[in-house]
């Protein structure tokens, strides 16, 4: 949850109290401060905004004591806590795409049709939808290393059970490993930007959620790559159930590592915060917070509704296109197991410089809408020319089209977190997030069973077209989403007011120094 403490100002008045913030007083009184800005809990802190019970007495306090700053400070640690949260995300990215990739030598391993294949990827959207709400619950209201231990916990747990289903006849087994697995996605998606707001300072904050969501970004490329590797394409049972028992033994092994390193190094929060508002939301009390409220707050936000279905669009399509990789390129190109892995390396790692791209460009210009549109635009086209070339016989334009599909369609994924906060500003990110990746999850196993029907029915090519008539549809979208940037419009806003009372202040001195000087000069 990323945090921005400032008065609204201007023209997004009206429409911030349409949602259910009053903010007029913010205007009529320019000494009400931090003080007078609802919170949004959570054991790191929360935000605020201008409205709530507390602003009566901040209303009648010294414009000293408003004005004041608290110390702050960005400790080195901060990237060792992005770099636990990147391995956790990645790990559990990695243990997703594990069955998908290699489809055709799991289905001859547990004598499984695609449908029940599929399921092994499709079951990591099936928990978010339900226990979404009860973490964002958890995360409120005990805070992110809770959330990161039981993200971590079901990591490990799952990766064990599965060790004991390297056999032929326990597929049952393996299929409640990745439930368990999947659970802990819930925990893990979207927790990027609350991180960041957490422990990095406000030029950094869009630059490390790209770099959270990178973390999830290699944990899919690994998960392309790797399996192939471990586990060829042998014609023995036997071997084969050996391989794939290493491939379960190594994953387990680095979930235990990972959930280890949660336990002893992963810390709630710096002592001193990263920003002004991260100090003042440590001293507000959570009584002024109403979880529910703030839901239907954001439900009743048009732009950001617009936003979660055309987020849901793409990352739906991302999700199925993964998915379904390995069936699309063995119907042209049979025998290129290791081949398709590569190739969704090249989705992904195109994805991760698109991702961090886009953050830094974001820290740099604000162009949030403009951004996001053009991106968009971009990952339909991307799709257009794959699906096109798919079928040419030429695995190195694959390769070079995917490679462009990947660097947009991934791209999108930090644009789709940080537009969402702009939007749905000063609730809780963790919210706006999480209800994102709700909708990605709902698309992604609508796309996944749609395609691979129409796959089957028909051609990897109407399969794709498929999705490219939603990427059409979501661009459309997108482009009528009014750009109301709440959280830049309020920082503007509080530096335009604290520059103004500065200039008061100075002018005031002057004149009384020069009051004595008059006074001398006359007798």
């Amino acid at each position: 949850m990323q945090q921005n403490y400032s008065v609204n100002g201007g023209h997004q008045i009206s429409e911030i109290q349409g949602n259910g913030w009053p903010c007029a007083e913010a205007l009529t009184n320019p000494f009400v401060g931090p003080a007078s800005l609802q919170w949004s809990p959570g054991s790191s802190g929360g935000s605020v905004s201008v409205g709530s019970p507390v602003g009566a007495e901040a209303s009648h306090r010294q414009p000293a004591q408003l004005l004041q700053k608290a110390e702050t400070k960005l400790y080195r640690r901060r990237w060792v806590m992005l770099f636990l949260f990147c391995s956790i995300s990645c790990w559990n990215a990695f243990i997703w795409l594990q069955y998908s990739i290699i489809s055709n030598i799991f289905m001859r391993f547990y004598d499984i049709d695609y449908v029940a294949i599929d399921w092994l990827s499709m079951i990591y959207f099936a928990p978010y939808v339900p226990f979404i709400l009860p973490v964002l619950w958890l995360l409120d209201n005990r805070g992110i290393r809770d959330v990161m231990l039981v993200g971590s916990a079901f990591n490990c747990i799952g990766a064990w059970i599965k060790t004991g289903s390297a056999s032929p006849n326990m597929f049952a087994v393996t299929f409640f490993g990745q439930f368990v697995c999947s659970s802990a996605s819930v925990f893990t998606l979207g927790m990027s930007s609350y991180l960041a707001s957490v422990w990095f300072g406000e030029r950094e904050v869009s630059s490390a959620c790209a770099i959270g969501v990178l973390g999830f970004e290699l944990g899919i490329a690994i998960g392309f790559l790797v399996p192939p590797i471990l586990v060829p394409n042998v014609d023995d049972m036997d071997e084969l159930a050996h391989h794939i028992s290493i491939m379960f033994y190594i994953t387990a092994g680095v979930a235990t590592l990972l959930f280890i390193l949660v336990v002893f190094v992963f810390q709630e929060r710096p002592k001193l915060p990263p920003t002004q508002a991260q100090a003042i939301a440590r001293t507000i009390p959570p009584e002024q917070y109403s979880y529910s409220a703030s839901i239907l707050r954001l439900l009743r936000n048009r732009p950001f509704v617009l936003l979660i279905v055309t987020y849901g669009l793409n990352v739906g399509c991302f999700y199925a296109v993964s998915t379904l990789l390995n069936r699309m390129i063995i119907e042209h190109y049979p025998g290129e197991e290791v081949n398709a892995g590569r190739i969704g390396l090249t989705i992904v790692i195109a994805g991760m410089v698109g991702s961090l791209i886009c953050g830094l460009w974001l820290d740099k210009t604000k162009t949030y809408k403009q951004t996001t549109l053009v991106v968009y635009f971009m990952s339909l086209v991307g799709m257009i020319v794959y699906a096109a070339t798919l079928s040419l016989g030429h695995l190195w334009v694959v390769f070079i089209t995917a490679g462009a599909l990947g660097f947009f369609m991934t791209g999108y994924l930090p644009l789709g977190f940080e537009f969402a906060v702009e939007l749905t500003y000063p609730e809780s990110e963790g919210t706006s997030s999480g209800l994102l990746n709700c909708s990605a999850q709902v698309f992604g196993i609508i796309f996944t069973i749609c395609q691979g029907k129409i796959i089957d029915h028909f051609s990897t090519l109407a399969g794709n077209i498929f999705l490219c008539v939603f990427l059409l549809i979501g661009t459309i979208i997108t482009a009528f989403i009014k750009s109301d940037l709440r959280r830049q419009n309020a920082n503007q806003s509080v530096k335009a007011t604290a520059q103004e009372k500065m200039s008061e202040q100075d002018y005031g001195a002057t004149a009384l120094i020069s009051e004595p000087r008059t006074a001398a000069s006359q007798a």
